[in-house]
């Protein structure tokens, strides 16, 4: 896996690197600061400069959720905690801009969109910074790759943009405001598709199919067909079809023109066969659920797509590891943030087993093996100890209560812990300088699969639809379907991309966010067990007891407010309903 070890920082015109083995390059500049031509120039530089582009993909793991209002602006959030997948634990969150944002807070959200659009705006930023010198670089092969990658992540973070902002201003060369002035209008849907597509092209001449395991990571000719194939899966939404203004979407419908071509991109990536599943062979519940779970601690597997490449040593305080162990682990297992908690909506999400019928009084039984997987459960073992998240005879099981003394310890409130993701192996202790290490998957096969499965049945293909629906099925050790219906599809991607980000912009493009992620609609369910008598009872509740953390999306969410200083500088129109605050 190619390397991320070094912090840098860029800056228009100058580089300011910490590396303390490279002093020669600071010969005929200041001690600080590399000229651009040095970088373009200098292998390791570049590399280290093009990582930033890698690196910025995503948060990952990597959370932060402060409850200071000074501090509210470099939030990092899971995009899945706002979904009715996901809960968290800490009540403290609640009133963080974490909380702030599910309550529909327009001055928090304004603030968050902002920062998102300047994150993506800045590494487009350095992205046109080396097409514009990409000739300066003197090595043919090292120049090719990374003009791939530039036109890859060129598309990718104007495909970014574009879910949260719809059109944007397309800017392809360096940006220079203060010597060389200038406007750009905001594109419509249709310039936003072409823009995104072409540089997905460009990319997928100039990347190979794969790569060798010492460049593990880099993008991909397959990761460059999957963002082309997204960005016209997203735009054949019907939420983006005869809209009144461009940028928001097409003025005509052109859904079926999308999936046409979509389909097409889908079907030329999986004929590469570049990426396959990862085989599950195994044959007893725990071992099923025990080799599902492990192909999200793999990093770079022969099913990934595209990763966030997280640090090997897990160093959380240095380098680029996270803390998704400690922070998802149940208090038995020293976990103190709670930080992952499935809900009852979630887990209801999961079948039965082909000739098992649900049990009320026994409902993990029986269920979709990667239940088992996914969730961890009242009586489920995990490292080493089985789950307690009952209450006997009005005493708390462990789980139900904080761990130690911490005062920002927590624990669920949803009665149940994370699985998928988790490392059962991980050390925790007091030291979370070594933390977790597990990569942040962004795109997988089993994903581009539902995906093409997903297009099919829109097109009237239900035949294919129906045979990538049972392979992800066959390699979950599930019962296969007899005959696709659009509920299966939405099913098997809410099971088997469980708490991806996917899960969330599925709510967008299929229109559905606002009944999804409001209280009052869909309020988050959570079980509350308790044992009396020798007898166990299951009941399930709304986790929005309080007015105050009853969740609320509005219509206007669909499109995130562009920062208003943006709005006055190239005299454009702001999404509907936003106001200054």
């Amino acid at each position: 896996m190619f390397s991320f070890k070094y912090k840098f920082y860029t800056a228009l015109v100058t580089i300011a690197i910490s590396l303390t083995a490279c002093d020669n390059l600071f010969d005929d500049a200041p001690n600080d600061k590399i000229s651009d031509n040095k970088v373009w120039q200098n292998n390791q530089l570049l590399d280290e400069y093009v990582n930033g582009w890698y690196r910025n993909m995503s948060d990952g793991f990597k959370i932060l959720v402060p409850s200071n209002a000074l501090l509210k602006g470099l939030s990092r959030y899971y995009l899945p905690w706002f979904t009715d997948q996901l809960s968290v634990g800490k009540a403290d969150w609640l009133n963080a801009g974490y909380g702030d944002i599910l309550q529909g807070n327009q001055e928090t959200i304004t603030n968050w969109a902002k920062s998102l659009w300047t994150k993506d705006y800045s590494q487009l930023q350095y992205i046109n910074s080396f097409l514009a010198n990409a000739d300066k670089v003197t090595n043919a092969e090292r120049r090719k790759r990374i003009e791939g990658e530039a036109h890859f992540f060129r598309g990718y973070y104007y495909y970014m943009l574009w879910r949260q902002f719809g059109g944007v201003l397309l800017i392809d060369h360096p940006f220079d405001p203060l010597n060389h002035p200038e406007q750009f209008p905001r594109a419509s849907y249709l310039q936003m598709v072409n823009f995104i597509v072409a540089e997905a092209d460009k990319a997928a001449e100039s990347l190979p199919e794969k790569h060798e395991k010492t460049q593990a990571g880099r993008v991909t000719k397959v990761a460059a067909l999957m963002l082309k194939a997204k960005t016209y899966l997203w735009a054949s939404s019907p939420m983006y079809q005869n809209k009144a203004q461009e940028y928001l979407g097409f003025k005509d419908d052109q859904s079926k023109a999308m999936l046409q071509k979509g389909k097409q991109v889908y079907e030329q990536l999986l004929a590469l066969n570049a990426v396959s599943l990862v085989p599950i062979d195994a044959n007893t519940e725990e071992d099923i659920a025990k080799a599902y779970r492990k192909i999200f601690l793999t990093k770079n597997s022969q099913e990934s797509i595209l990763e966030l490449q997280h640090a090997d040593d897990g160093n959380y305080a240095t380098n680029f590891g996270h803390k998704l162990d400690r922070d998802a682990a149940p208090p038995s297992s020293t976990g103190t943030i709670a930080g992952y908690t499935p809900t009852q909506n979630h887990v209801d999400e999961y079948g039965m087993r082909a000739g098992a019928t649900y049990d009320r009084a026994n409902p993990y039984a029986n269920r979709d093996y990667r239940f088992y997987a996914n969730i961890v459960y009242n009586g489920a073992m995990f490292r080493g100890k089985k789950i307690d998240v009952a209450t006997t005879d009005g005493k708390k099981g462990v789980d139900l209560k904080p761990y130690g003394t911490s005062e920002s310890a927590a624990a669920t409130r949803t009665g149940y812990y994370l699985g998928k993701f988790v490392d059962e192996d991980q050390t925790i202790d007091y030291n979370d300088t070594y933390a977790s290490k597990q990569n942040y998957i962004i795109w997988r096969l089993a994903e581009a699969m539902l995906d093409y499965a997903e297009v099919c049945y829109r097109l009237g293909d239900e035949d294919t639809a129906l045979k990538m629906v049972n392979a992800i099925r066959q390699r979950a050790h599930m019962n296969l379907h007899s005959q696709i219906t659009w509920q299966r599809i939405v099913n098997e991607r809410r099971v088997e991309l469980a708490f991806e980000e996917t899960t969330y912009w599925d709510l967008f493009r299929w229109g559905i966010a606002e009944e999804r992620l409001n209280g009052k609609q869909t309020p988050l369910k959570k079980i509350v067990i308790t044992v009396k008598g020798g007898k166990t009872k299951y009941k399930v509740e709304n986790c929005n007891r309080f007015p105050g953390r009853v969740r609320k999306f509005q219509s206007m969410q669909y499109y995130l407010p562009i920062p208003w200083s943006e709005i006055k500088y190239h005299h454009i129109a702001q999404n509907p309903e936003w106001s200054e605050v």
